[in-house]
């Protein structure tokens, strides 16, 4: 099959998948991109809160698509520092501090709203559609019920609320239920509480409560940039900074705290109980927390597929992984499948071939990724005699063996390229 033929479709519309869609559509101009997404053409998506952490090689990814300039990065928060640590009792209180100036990196990456990301991609994908109508489409309220797999295509099937293309933008493919493709990319992964069962899964029986807050003081340099990660007994906190100030110029964070699911200790407590409970728990250089958000809690697990490419449909982001949040690489890593599997398309003249070559440059990244969250997300329910003391000598040796700090630092950045 000659490439120039291929016909494309991309499942969610979200960070994954409008950015594998604009950047397949400007290195691949012969190809007919169509995405489909259920949320409503009229819902603005730009409200949604959730925060999203973004590693630096997905922050010039983003950059490169042109939808990281402006109101994103204005929308952003920069991270220039991490500081890893084990909440006491712990000996000698080892902790890890990565900074981007002594790696020679303006920032280690940034903190943005899940809205205010998507926001900028899906305008960039609608002024695509509209340039060429005939070539790219995107097609709202189109929640797509089945993909049938058949030889050389995949049949897209969408369900009653979309079967009639209503609420999408036009193009190639709307106003059909059911149309076949060359191939078809899921970026649409949802929770773990919501996904159906993958070959890899396991239940961290953790859950991580979600939402901001405002601190006061803090002794760290530029501590307004400086994320922090804290190792408790009960499962990793982190603080990731926020633009904009809080009242009285106070600094804001998001906050990701995971506790065991079946002894919580943040259920049941009053939000000035959780307010003073956290106060205990991050290191005093970060400041004193003042204010607290509602919080909002779901449930940690993993849950991945075995490979990316199932014949002419490929899983990427957390359609292919959902992973715990420990190093918060879970989108990080589905925007390095979407960049991976464009660069694979872009000069392939075999498709097959192509999606298995994909398989093959993803899986030490992929692997490894999932190895490491697993590892640290499972060894919070371990209760092995010394696990503490390990894991502090791990934090140790990170900080002062400096090529070891700077292989970490990186992969995070970049993951394993």
């Amino acid at each position: 099959m000659n490439r120039t033929a291929w016909r494309v479709a991309v499942i969610g519309a979200g960070p994954v998948g409008l950015a594998l869609a604009l950047h397949g559509a400007r290195l691949m101009p012969d190809a007919r991109f169509t995405v489909y997404d259920s949320r409503a053409a009229d819902r603005d998506v730009s409200a949604d809160p959730r925060t999203l952490a973004l590693a630096e090689g997905s922050v010039m990814f983003l950059e490169r698509l042109g939808c990281w300039q402006g109101a994103a990065a204005l929308a952003a928060a920069p991270i220039r520092s991490v500081h890893v640590s084990q909440m006491p009792p712990s000996p000698g209180q080892p902790e890890v501090l990565i900074e981007a100036a002594a790696l020679g990196v303006r920032q280690l990456g940034a903190v943005i709203g899940y809205g205010a990301l998507v926001a900028p991609l899906q305008r960039a994908w609608l002024a695509a559609v509209a340039a060429e109508p005939g070539r790219l489409a995107l097609r709202f309220g189109a929640p797509v019920a089945a993909l049938d797999a058949a030889a050389g295509e995949v049949t897209v099937r969408v369900g009653a609320d979309g079967a009639g293309g209503a609420g999408g933008a036009g193009g190639a493919g709307a106003g059909t239920a059911a149309q076949p493709y060359d191939l078809a990319i899921v970026a649409e992964g949802g929770v773990f509480a919501e996904q159906a069962r993958k070959a890899v899964r396991h239940d961290y029986r953790q859950t991580a409560w979600v939402g901001t807050l405002e601190l006061e003081g803090g002794s760290a340099p530029e501590v307004h940039a400086r994320a922090y990660e804290r190792f408790t007994r009960q499962g990793p906190a982190a603080l990731l900074p926020l633009p904009a100030a809080g009242a009285g110029g106070r600094r804001r964070a998001a906050l990701v705290w995971c506790v065991d699911a079946a002894a919580d200790p943040v259920r049941a407590l009053a939000p000035a109980q959780r307010l003073a409970l956290l106060n205990t728990v991050f290191p005093e250089e970060a400041g004193r927390i003042v204010a607290l958000s509602p919080l909002a809690d779901f449930a940690l697990g993993l849950n991945a597929e075995r490979t990316l490419v199932d014949g002419r449909i490929v899983r990427i982001g957390n359609a292919a992984q959902t992973l715990h949040p420990v190093a918060g690489q879970g989108l990080n890593l589905g925007l390095r499948d979407a960049h991976a599997l464009v660069a694979a398309l872009r000069h392939a003249d075999d498709l097959e071939r192509a999606l298995g070559a994909v398989e093959w440059a993803r899986a030490p990244d992929r692997w490894a990724t999932i190895a490491v969250t697993d590892f640290l997300a499972r060894s919070f329910t371990w209760s092995l005699p010394g696990l503490a003391a390990l894991r502090a000598a791990g934090l140790a040796a990170v900080q002062h063996v400096p090529p070891l700090k700077t292989a970490l630092a990186r992969r995070l950045m970049f993951g394993g390229r």
